[in-house]
C-alpha cells in the first residue's frame, strides 16, 4: 500500500510538472529562428533611457559554464531604446526583455555568439542560454548601484589580497630557504634582499630612479629584462624595444606596488632582489603572456642613477 501511494504521488508530481511545462510560453525569433521559452514572464517594460539589469548564464551542451554573470562583480545591463533595429535573433530577445522575464533557449555557437564565438567551440556546437531580467533603474540609480557594488568588490578584493599574501609568504619563504637567501620582509608582505647597499641619501617618493632589472617567475623563467644580453640568452629578445635602464618616478603608483615599495629601500648603486607576492604584483588578473593570475614574481634590480 505504501508503494502504491508513493507511485501515485510520483504520477501526480510528474503530471504537475507537465502542466507547468505546457503552460510555458514559447516564441521564435524572426531572425535566426531561435525558439525560446518563458520560464516566467514579466510585464514591466523599461522606459527609453532607463537601464534593464539582467543575469545571464551560457553553458555548452554538457552544462559546463562558458560565461555567467554570477561570477562577475556586476550583472548585465542594457539601455532601453525603442528605435534600435535588431540585427539578429539574440538582439530580438534582449531588446524585448521585460522586468521579471526568465527565458531559456539553445542554439548553435555561431548563432549565439556570431562570428566571435570562443575558440574552444565549433560554430555548430550547441550552446544553452538562461536569461533573467530583474530590475529597472534610471541613470542616477544605476550609477549609485555600480558605485556601491564597486566599493563592496574592492573590500572583497582587499580581503582576498590579505589572505593571498599570507598564503604566498609560505611559498616565498620556502624559495628563500632553498636559494640560501637572507631576505627581509616589509609589513605589506614584500620580501627583499639588499645585495649591495649603494651610496647617497635615502630616496623619497617622487624621485626618479634609473633601474636595470630582470623579472622571473618562481620557476626561474625570465619574462622581461632591460638587459639586452640577458634577453638574447633567454630567447626573449625584442628588436623593437630599447634595452636600457628604466626610469621610474618611485612611490607614485607608476609601477606595481612591490616595485614602488622596494625601490624606496634602495639608493644609487644599490643591487637587490624583490620577491613579490601576487597582490603586490599583477594580482588576480595577471599581465597576460607569461604572467598569469596570482603569480609570485622575482626581480633582480640595480639602481644605475638617481635624479631628484
Amino acid at each position: 500500500m505504501k508503494n502504491n501511494k508513493s507511485l501515485l504521488a510520483l504520477i501526480v508530481l510528474m503530471f504537475g510538472v507537465s502542466i507547468v511545462s505546457s503552460c510555458q510560453k514559447k516564441k521564435v525569433t524572426e531572425k535566426d529562428g531561435i525558439e525560446y521559452t518563458y520560464v516566467k514572464e514579466g510585464n514591466e517594460k523599461a522606459p527609453n533611457g532607463n537601464f534593464l539589469l539582467y543575469n545571464l548564464e551560457i553553458t555548452n551542451a554538457d552544462d559546463s559554464v562558458i560565461y555567467s554573470t554570477a561570477t562577475q562583480p556586476f550583472p548585465g545591463y542594457l539601455m532601453a531604446n525603442d528605435s534600435i533595429t535588431p540585427n539578429n535573433g539574440m538582439d530580438e530577445i534582449f531588446l524585448n526583455l521585460r522586468k521579471g522575464d526568465s527565458i531559456a533557449f539553445e542554439s548553435t555557437a555561431k548563432i549565439i555568439f556570431g562570428e566571435n564565438f570562443p575558440p574552444f567551440l565549433k560554430e555548430e556546437d550547441v550552446v544553452k542560454v538562461r536569461l533573467g531580467a530583474f530590475e529597472i533603474m534610471d541613470q542616477a540609480a544605476i550609477e549609485t548601484f555600480f558605485n556601491q557594488t564597486m566599493e563592496a568588490e574592492e573590500l572583497k578584493r582587499a580581503e582576498r589580497a590579505k589572505e593571498l599574501v599570507a598564503e604566498e609568504a609560505k611559498t616565498i619563504e620556502a624559495y628563500v630557504a632553498e636559494k640560501g637567501l637572507t631576505a627581509n620582509k616589509t609589513e605589506s608582505g614584500l620580501y627583499y634582499v639588499i645585495e649591495e647597499e649603494g651610496t647617497g641619501d635615502a630616496v623619497t617618493p617622487g624621485t626618479t630612479m634609473n633601474v636595470n632589472y630582470a623579472g622571473y617567475l618562481l620557476d626561474g623563467t625570465l619574462f622581461d629584462t632591460s638587459i639586452e644580453s640577458l634577453a638574447k640568452e633567454n630567447d626573449i629578445f625584442n628588436p623593437q624595444r630599447p634595452y636600457e635602464p628604466l626610469p621610474v618616478n618611485v612611490g607614485m603608483g607608476q609601477v606595481i606596488p612591490g616595485w614602488d615599495e622596494g625601490l624606496l629601500l634602495l639608493k644609487k648603486g644599490s643591487k637587490g632582489k624583490f620577491l613579490i607576492p601576487s597582490p603586490l604584483a599583477y594580482g588576480e588578473n595577471g599581465a597576460g603572456g607569461m604572467i598569469g593570475p596570482n603569480a609570485i614574481l622575482i626581480f633582480d634590480v640595480e639602481v644605475v642613477d638617481v635624479q631628484k
